[in-house]
């Protein structure tokens, strides 16, 4: 399935993508939230939606396809040539830090660019939800149980927030907007090999990042068993993994977001993405 929320920010309704327009089905879940996962959500909708009627999309907006999380986590330096071009080490374990859970917008929101900020940079990554509460796991295969399904996100970030104020990433991270995330949750018996998914990212209709989930260093089930064993994993949370080469920092000279500028992004069997660039209010 394909899930997606539907509406004005801050009112959307959960719905399941049907072919080229949606199935509202708000009258029997109320949002895609922790309680919905931590119920089997997912299961039940799947026996509801067949036969309803589908509801074209006409230029309603789209929201992320879940509510705020408990928790946004990110896997830093997950892909090689992403290290290679950021001039750092390949990590023997996996970098992990967060951004604030209020970045989260939807995958055709602005994305503003901070006061004061001359190096926002973009990040396509894959984003993983969780579908139960996990602790301590036992091993990878009870980390893929756990996974509800995969988003696209755009892991925009402030680089001399992230790496010139002190060394602290989450400053880098967590200004407003700095999360677009979808156009759906889709889950993962939709996607033929999540370990072979097409990534790519334009700015300005140019081609910056071009890559493959296949060289990521840790993978979904690695990086959900991982992460368990160090705190809590809340159904509904937000895991982003890493991003492939061709983010603005690695060019030389380095290339950053401006106000007017256009984000365009997508992986295979996941959806695409488009963010206008304006200057914080």
């Amino acid at each position: 399935m394909y899930l997606m929320r539907i509406g004005p920010a801050g009112a959307e309704k959960p719905a399941v993508r049907a072919g080229d327009g949606y199935v509202d089905v708000s009258d029997v879940v109320s949002d895609f939230d922790a309680a919905f996962f931590e119920s089997g959500g997912v299961e039940r909708l799947r026996g509801i939606v067949a036969g309803r009627p589908v509801t074209p999309i006409d230029g309603r907006r789209i929201g992320a396809p879940i509510t705020r999380p408990h928790q946004i986590l990110c896997i830093g330096l997950n892909y090689s040539d992403h290290a290679a071009e950021s001039g750092m080490e390949v990590p023997a374990e996996p970098i992990v830090f967060n951004k604030s859970p209020n970045t989260l917008v939807g995958p055709y929101d602005e994305v503003r660019v901070p006061r004061g900020s001359v190096k926002t940079d973009w990040e396509v990554e894959l984003g993983i939800v969780i579908g139960s509460r996990c602790r301590y796991l036992p091993d990878e295969a009870a980390a893929l149980d756990a996974i509800a399904g995969y988003v696209v996100v755009n892991d925009v970030s402030e680089r001399e927030f992230q790496l010139e104020r002190g060394g602290q990433w989450v400053k880098g991270k967590s200004a407003e907007t700095f999360n677009p995330c979808g156009p759906y949750l889709v889950t993962p018996d939709e996607i033929p090999d999540v370990g072979a998914l097409d990534m790519w990212l334009d700015v300005n209709g140019t081609r910056r990042q071009k890559g493959s989930t296949a060289t990521m260093l840790f993978g979904p089930a690695f990086v959900v068993h991982y992460l368990s064993q160090f705190m809590v994993l809340e159904p509904g949370d937000l895991i982003n993994t890493g991003t492939p080469p061709g983010v603005g920092m690695g060019f030389n000279p380095p290339i950053y977001l401006r106000p007017g500028d256009v984000m365009e992004l997508g992986i295979s069997h996941l959806g695409t993405q488009r963010q206008p660039v304006v200057a914080a209010p």
